[in-house]
Formats: C-alpha cells, sequence, structure tokens
C-alpha cells in the first residue's frame, strides 16, 4: 500500500516534485509487493465459553444472555456475593420495587 495523498499531495507545495516523489513510492510500493510472502492459514481449537467480570447487575445480565446461547460463561467478580450496588439496596425508584 502506498498513501500518495498523505505522503505528497498534502505535504509538498510544488506539483513536479508531488509527481517525482509519487512516481518513487509507487515503485517501492511495488518492489516491496514483490518480496511478500504468503502466510500460511492456521486453525486452532476454540473452547466455546466466556468470562463476565463483574457480578453486577450488567454482568449478570450478559452471562445470562450468553448463557441462553448456549455458551459456557464464567462469571467472577471481586466481592464473595454477586449483585453489585443492587444488592445493597432496599427499595428502587421510581416503582419502589424491592431491589433484591
Amino acid at each position: 500500500m502506498v498513501n500518495v495523498r498523505e505522503h505528497c499531495s498534502w505535504c509538498t507545495e510544488k506539483n513536479e516534485e508531488a509527481l517525482d516523489k509519487a512516481k518513487i513510492l509507487v515503485k517501492s510500493g511495488i518492489e516491496r509487493a514483490k518480496q511478500l510472502e504468503i502466510v500460511p492459514i492456521k486453525t486452532v481449537p476454540v473452547e466455546k465459553a466466556t468470562l463476565v467480570v463483574g457480578g453486577g447487575i450488567a454482568g449478570m445480565n450478559a452471562a445470562l444472555d450468553l448463557a441462553n446461547q448456549g455458551i459456557k460463561v464464567y462469571l467472577v467478580d471481586s466481592k464473595t456475593t454477586i449483585g453489585g450496588r443492587m444488592a445493597q439496596l432496599d427499595r428502587t425508584f421510581p416503582t419502589d420495587d424491592c431491589a433484591i
């Protein structure tokens, strides 16, 4: 790939100098492309599992959504219980529902 716009047109004031510089860049890009090697495709086994960090409301919802799709979920939290701030509340606004 050669970036003629960034390396020639916008930074070179004279048109003739920009054209000469662009020609050199294109020739260099062609020579570089000649030396490229094909990268072999490699397949690796993947376990269909995910790690959800944080056992708050968002983390639990994400874990449930993934589990419902058949993906194995590891839910971790820094606390010994899950629920985050919501587990510390008694009632929620505006419906005054029980937070637990």
